[in-house]
């Protein structure tokens, strides 16, 4: 099932939109599917990222150079 949303977008932010879209050969409405996907995908990242930190804290984690001296 899909549905349809409607949106305001200023000049600009239109012509980006349509110059990318050429530039790809795609629509703008499958590039903003995209880009809602890519940024709901990056929202979900944070949110593991906020849930994790204070875990690998406790372990003993305090800095990304301890984590991947242990993993490398």
């Amino acid at each position: 099932m899909s549905t349809t949303l409607t949106i305001r977008l200023d000049k600009e932010l239109d012509e980006t939109l349509s110059q990318l879209a050429a530039e790809q050969k795609r629509s703008k409405s499958d590039l903003v599917r995209e880009m809602l996907r890519r940024q709901a995908a990056v929202a979900d990242l944070h949110l593991l990222r906020e849930e994790l930190v204070p875990q690998a804290e406790r372990a003993g984690y305090l800095s990304e150079d301890d984590f991947f001296r242990d993993v490398s």
